[in-house]
């Protein structure tokens, strides 16, 4: 299958998937958090974010597995692959115990360190046990996920999580129209959690004769992996920083109530960006084998047509929520919580500006060249923290969304671009002439249909809501489909057009310079 294919094809299910993931998700939160209340919904979103920082303890192993399964599956050498995995999954019964040991010692000190009202601490506590315990299975199991990732099975993966995907939305909507609660939506959380490791496992093993024992662990392919992990685990850590830490900055320094309000907009953000940062996914094995080969002419390619494509589709997405915003959280979970568009506000062009760059990340770790990123992440994410908690009590949950906004504006905008420049020797001002010229002018018609069509006619359900999406998706479309053909003559075949529009065949606009793509 040649790589075109096999990319669209990962692409296609990525965001089938995500597609359905994002339904669900948007439409299931406005029921669960009325159903639970602010209180109970505020804990939920508390403990997973502080179970979500066991992730940490992965070193960096996975991002070293899916590197090192691309590598060796090209090169067929079964024996290696064997090796490595095996150590792996050694190391993740360990860090599963680890985990287990942990949760039993938070357990008696989370009245301690958060705001939790008297009537859900037991509740809370055997959440945070449940997550935990769910957590420390999963890490074992996320190896024949990485596997299937490294071996580019993108579609297989993400075609079966839909299925999951939709079975945790019904079984949450059956247990709290029962009468259920907090500890009903989080059992099914880590049950179906567990299933979808579950099944990914089960589809690694058709995939690849896997061999797995004791007896292959193997120190030096250890002491490989941590040498490509170590970076992996900073960027690790940085995430969690950067994109975790303000649920348990709100809840230690305000309440666990104000987590509600922040969240809101927060997950509309996340939703706008969710879709690029899981397609980017793709390139990481890819630009491995580029690497490899020492294609690098395919690498700069992929990474102008990568970012291209982020930026035509995260751009709108934030136009959309910056102009219809008020609206759609009032439409989403009620007039109550529009004060959560501050938030939003606040958030989505600095996210927007760093997810349209998905493809340079995925790259730089695809060729091991992650180092500095890593370095400047952790920065971010401690900077992030630290302005955070400066704000907060001044500002509020708007002060803890400028504290993260900062940093991020100045990787996405000052150090990231420029990176990957040197990286792959690409002159800056071009790549960012092709790369983020003409996602950004047609944004230009799209905000001015939305702002218009918002000021004269004023909506606050979906059905005006998506009207209005709609007039302003089709000037986009129009304005998209006139700089596909404006590229070629009329008469070009269409796909050759929009390969070019996407970022391929650049040697025309560059003048056949050695680096042009």
């Amino acid at each position: 299958m040649s790589l075109k294919i096999q990319a669209a094809k990962n692409v296609s299910a990525t965001w089938l998937s995500l597609a359905v993931h994002a339904g669900v998700g948007f439409f299931l939160s406005p029921f669960i958090l009325h159903r639970l209340g602010d209180d109970a919904f505020s804990l939920w979103v508390l403990v997973f974010s502080l179970t979500g920082y066991y992730g940490l303890l992965d070193l960096g192993i996975r991002a070293s597995i899916v590197r090192y399964v691309a590598k060796f599956a090209a090169t067929e050498d079964e024996e290696q692959l064997t090796k490595f995995l095996s150590t792996s999954l050694a190391f993740y019964v360990a860090i599963g115990l680890v985990v287990l040991l942990l949760t039993a010692v938070g357990f008696f000190y989370l009245p301690d360190l958060f705001h939790i009202p008297r009537n859900l601490l037991r509740t809370t506590r055997v959440l945070f046990l449940l997550g935990g315990a769910g957590i420390a299975l999963s890490f074992p199991l996320s190896v024949f996920a990485a596997v299937l990732e490294g071996l580019q099975k993108f579609s297989w993966a993400q075609l079966s999580q839909i299925g999951v995907t939709l079975v945790r939305g019904a079984l949450i909507v059956i247990a709290l129209s029962q009468g259920g609660g907090l500890m009903a939506v989080g059992a099914i959380t880590v049950a179906m959690n567990l299933l979808s490791y579950l099944v990914l496992t089960w589809m690694a093993f058709r995939a690849f004769p896997l061999q797995l024992a004791l007896r292959h662990f193997d120190r030096q392919a250890f002491r490989k992996m941590l040498g490509y992990g170590s970076f992996a685990f900073l960027i690790l850590i940085a995430e969690r920083l950067r994109f975790q830490s303000d649920s348990v900055v709100i809840g230690a320094f305000l309440s666990s109530a104000a987590i509600t309000f922040f969240s809101i907009g927060a997950r509309l953000v996340e939703y706008s960006t969710y879709a690029l940062r899981s397609m980017a996914q793709i390139f990481t094995p890819m630009s491995c084998q580029f690497a490899a080969t020492r294609d690098f002419a395919h690498l700069r390619r992929m990474l102008i047509a990568g970012n291209r494509a982020c930026a035509l589709i995260v751009f709108p997405l934030a136009v959309v929520l910056l102009v219809l915003g008020k609206p759609l959280i009032e439409a989403w979970v009620g007039a109550r919580y529009v004060s959560s568009y501050s938030v939003l506000a606040v958030l989505i062009v600095p996210r927007a500006i760093y997810v349209a760059q998905s493809t340079s990340t995925r790259i730089l770790l695809g060729i091991g060249r992650h180092r500095m990123l890593a370095f400047v992440l952790l920065l971010e994410g401690g900077v992030n923290v630290i302005l955070s908690m400066m704000l907060v009590r001044r500002f509020g949950i708007v002060g803890v969304a400028v504290g993260t906004a900062i940093p991020l504006t100045c990787t996405g905008l000052f150090f990231l671009p420029r990176h990957i420049c040197r990286q792959l020797q690409i002159p800056l001002a071009a790549f960012l002439r092709q790369t983020y010229l003409l996602p950004l002018g047609l944004c230009i018609p799209l905000a001015g249909v939305l702002a218009a069509l918002q000021h004269e006619f004023p909506v606050h359900s979906y059905g005006g809501l998506t009207l209005q999406v709609a007039c302003g998706g089709a000037i986009y479309c129009a304005a998209f489909c006139l700089a596909l053909f404006a590229v070629r003559p009329v008469n070009v075949n269409s796909w050759e057009a929009l390969t070019q529009v996407l970022g391929h065949n650049q040697n025309a606009q560059s003048g056949g310079s050695s680096w042009a793509l």
